[in-house]
């Protein structure tokens, strides 16, 4: 354990009203009277609220120092210190400081912050110590305690993200690298020991006294490629992208610590002590203590989802079990098939799509490459300030999406800058969430071991290009639809991206969001963005980006024809028609954007009403009715707040009117449990330019004074016409390339087969029992293996059906247009549904043949 100097000592009589316990924890811990002031006065505004028979007085006292010592920014104990000194580990102490935010005011920004960061740090480090683990490749307990050592210290000096997964994940190979090169080959498994290269080799006595006689030793390389190689193919990651950390990276690392050139090993005592230098600046967690398997680093062990399989005793033993993935793992497979997919598709318009700008009334090739050039300079730059120079190399890594022809319904949209600008930036999205994911959503560190903010997370690619995020939006259907290939991860985080467009960042000061709604309105009552008379109306995706890029954005010379008249002829003279006054053609982009944003809001509210209210059942259709009416007719109060602001501030205010005992305290504490919420939603609220408040403060000084008479009809007799309940399909962008499991089977699923360019070369054994159907599967062991798996789910659906009387029906999941399910009974004595998937899919094309074969008899015989 490793204390900082002590602190001053506490006067007694200023401390007097303050618990004996509570000071000597604070004397253990050598804070400053500051924050010993601080921290209890936090206490005590908690202290009626928290529950103390779960978690004792010293450990919530704890908590509290910990909020003391972030919100006054003074350098006092590490938060491995505080954690040991009450016996508590990671997980559990910041699971009981978000139990203390019993009130709106008690975890301040800085420290939800803080508390964010150091949480993603925490799980950034465990999942690489797991996987150092198991990719180590050496033996010896010094060796590897320098080498875990030495990987925190370059983490914490050489990069500018230390809580990136996939950089550090890099990082980590090099210093296996250059510790395997230099260890005895005793301690070397045999695959690292066959790799080193003879060059490496310890001279001779004979070389060494010939050298004597020449010119000095030359230093070893710096890297030795072969082994760099088999640590790159072992460990699924792009031996390319890890030479680029090394150089830009871990080279100057190695430089500063005067280690380049060496054949000797760094001293165990040398790395850790520079390594304290850097754990107490930081003041996290000593990530040291992994190695030790200290209990302040431990978690509960959660156990996998379970995977339904063939009963182990009914299983062949040479099948192979997908083990579960690791997060390493998981972000090493996504990068993979990225860069499969950026391999097949070229960096360079397909022959498709060169046709097609070939035929436009003004070729836009050049200008298309022109732009793609200069945005992703643009890019570049500003990416490569924000985390380094070692990644300045990813911007260049588009996906395919510059490169389809699915986004040619009209031609004016090969010529449209918007449309290009967008598609870049959601491409260059789904690059950055596949090497980041989650880990570009926090701060990094600095050399210095000092926070620096590098929110590179949705929407820092719209500010980069100065792209709208309402324009933004219109692309992100029509890429998913075009790129099949997408993993449905990536999938989950556009759609996640389209979310937040429609929560908030689409309502920004700025946004054409507002033109567009403001010319709606003034072409009279009629005119809705939406008419909510569709709401309960399946949402169609038929439309095209084309519909939404050139749909109407600003008012225009064009009119909408006069409808026709549908009255029956009549011989009396007809009245002069009423002049007419011209409209504008309604937004397609609007029109969608709506339609979402009521099924996102409405999905919203009754998520937070399913926690709150259930025994009050007619209250839903009222808050929803009252929620639809402000985001339609009251869209200003919007601007440059939240959706889910005024989705709290409408059950209020229909619990309010109808006398229902629901607090604003109450509605947060559901809400924080909601997915996808940040506490700045009801904490930091506008309330008028430049004013912010809690969500409280807006409901009474602005929300209940725009609708106070829209409220009140609701209390009165003939209250507003209820709003129809959005139809609420599931997700709208379908996976294709996820497995689905043959119904009655157990461990049998079928997949859309891949085109062969887009098939990974590497072989896991997620992938090794994979098999086609339509294609050659060489040898006939795997059809042995397919049979084994059949049979022994076959007999076990049916032993379950003699043994039980009453046999719970199965599922059988048929995915329509909207992606519903529906469930069909099963009857005890069919055939096994796996026989009949599979014979149904063997069958259908000779199905097709043999009808069409018949049409075509027919059709010859009623010729004349």
């Amino acid at each position: 354990m490793y204390l900082l100097p002590p602190s001053q000592n506490h006067d007694c009589q200023k401390h007097q009203e303050k618990d004996a316990d509570f000071m000597t924890l604070c004397q253990s811990l050598q804070v400053i009277d500051a924050v010993c002031d601080r921290a209890w006065t936090i206490w005590k505004a908690v202290q009626a609220s928290v529950d103390k028979v779960l978690d004792t007085q010293k450990r919530l006292w704890a908590a509290c120092l910990f909020v003391a010592v972030i919100d006054l920014e003074v350098a006092s104990f590490t938060f491995t210190q505080i954690l040991k000194a009450v016996d508590l580990n990671v997980k559990q102490f910041l699971g009981l400081l978000k139990k203390m935010d019993v009130n709106l005011d008690t975890i301040s920004t800085k420290v939800n912050s803080a508390v964010t960061r150091l949480e993603k740090k925490y799980d950034v480090s465990r999942a690489l110590y797991q996987r150092f683990e198991k990719c180590v490749g050496i033996s010896g307990k010094e060796i590897l305690r320098s080498c875990w050592t030495m990987f925190l210290l370059a983490k914490g000096r050489a990069l500018q993200m230390e809580d990136d997964l996939v950089i550090s994940f890099h990082l980590m190979v090099c210093v296996l690298e250059f510790f395997i090169r230099r260890c005895p080959p005793s301690l070397l498994q045999p695959l690292y020991q066959s790799v080193i290269s003879t060059a490496q080799s310890p001279p001779t006595r004979t070389s060494r006294r010939n050298q004597s006689k020449a010119k000095p030793r030359q230093a070893p390389p710096e890297v030795d490629v072969q082994l760099l190689e088999t640590l790159c193919k072992e460990n699924d990651c792009s031996v390319e992208e890890v030479k680029s950390v090394y150089q830009t990276s871990f080279s100057a690392f190695l430089d500063s610590m005067s280690l380049s050139g060496t054949r000797d090993l760094p001293q165990a005592t040398d790395l850790s002590k520079q390594y304290e230098e850097l754990y107490f600046k930081s003041r996290d967690f000593d990530s040291r203590l992994f190695l030790d398997n200290d209990e302040t680093l431990l978690t509960p062990k959660v156990e996998p989802m379970p995977v339904e399989r063939t009963p182990r005793k009914n299983m062949p033993e040479d099948v192979v079990l997908i083990p579960p993935q690791t997060p390493v793992r998981a972000a090493m497979n996504s990068i993979a098939q990225l860069r499969v997919d950026l391999i097949t598709s070229g960096d360079q318009p397909s022959s498709n799509l060169a046709v097609y700008f070939k035929n436009c009334t003004v070729d836009p090739t050049e200008e298309v490459l022109q732009r793609v050039e200069s945005l992703g300079l643009l890019f570049s730059q500003r990416f490569g300030q924000a985390v380094g120079p070692r990644c300045v190399g990813l911007g260049k890594q588009v996906p395919p999406g510059l490169n389809t022809a699915h986004y040619t319904e009209e031609f004016k949209l090969l010529n449209d800058s918007t449309f290009h600008t967008s598609l870049l930036a959601c491409a260059l999205e789904v690059v950055m969430a596949t090497y980041g994911g989650s880990t570009f959503k926090n701060g990094g560190y600095s050399n210095g071991g000092v926070p620096v903010e590098t929110d590179l997370c949705f929407p820092w690619i719209l500010d980069v290009f100065q792209l709208t995020a309402f324009d933004f939006y219109k692309v992100i259907e029509s890429f998913i639809k075009a790129e099949p290939s997408l993993s449905k991860d990536i999938v989950k985080h556009l759609e996640r991206c389209e979310h937040l467009i429609m929560e908030t960042i689409a309502w920004r000061e700025d946004s054409p969001l507002f033109e567009l709604l403001k010319r709606t309105r003034e072409e009279g009552p009629v005119e809705q963005a939406e008419p909510p008379a569709t709401l309960n109306q399946p949402l169609q995706h038929n439309h095209t980006a084309a519909d939404l890029y050139l749909s109407p954005v600003r008012p225009s010379s064009r009119t909408l024809p006069a409808p026709e008249s549908t009255a029956p002829p009549s011989s009396q003279p007809s009245a002069p028609a009423p002049h007419q006054t011209p409209r504008h053609p309604k937004s397609n982009s609007l029109s969608l954007f709506y339609k979402k944003l009521y099924r996102l809001a409405y999905m919203r509210l009754k998520m937070l009403y399913t926690q709150l209210l259930t025994s009050h059942p007619e209250l839903e259709p009222i808050m929803w009715t009252l929620f639809q009416h402000t985001l339609q007719n009251e869209y200003e109060l919007m601007r440059d707040r939240h959706l889910d602001q005024l989705m709290m501030s409408a059950m209020y205010a229909i619990c309010k009117v109808k006398n229902v005992d629901l607090r604003f305290k109450t509605i947060v504490t559901a809400y924080k449990n909601m997915p996808n919420t940040n506490q700045e939603t009801f904490k930091h609220v506008l309330i008028r330019e430049g004013q912010y408040d809690s969500i409280i403060v807006f409901y009474n000084l602005v929300f209940m004074q725009k609708l106070k008479t829209n409220i009140l009809q609701y209390a009165s007799p003939r209250p507003p016409t209820l709003s129809p309940i959005p139809h609420i399909p599931r997700s709208p962008y379908k996976f294709p390339n996820s497995p689905l499991r043959v119904p009655g089977s157990n461990n049998v699923y079928i997949s859309p087969m891949k085109s062969p360019t887009r098939m990974s070369p590497v072989m896991t054994p997620r992938t090794r029992i994979l098999v086609s159907i339509g294609e050659s599967f060489g040898t006939s062991d795997k059809f042995q293996k397919i049979n084994a798996m059949v049979n022994s789910s076959d007999r076990s659906l049916k032993r379950s059906l003699d043994m039980s009387s009453a046999p719970k029906p199965l599922k059988r999941l048929r995915f329509d247009v909207e992606g519903q399910d529906e469930s069909d009974e099963s009857k005890p004595g069919e055939e096994s549904r796996l026989i009949q998937k599979l014979a149904e899919i063997g069958s259908t094309r000779t199905r097709m043949q043999e009808q069409k074969m018949k049409d075509d008899a027919e059709s010859e015989k009623d010729k004349p």
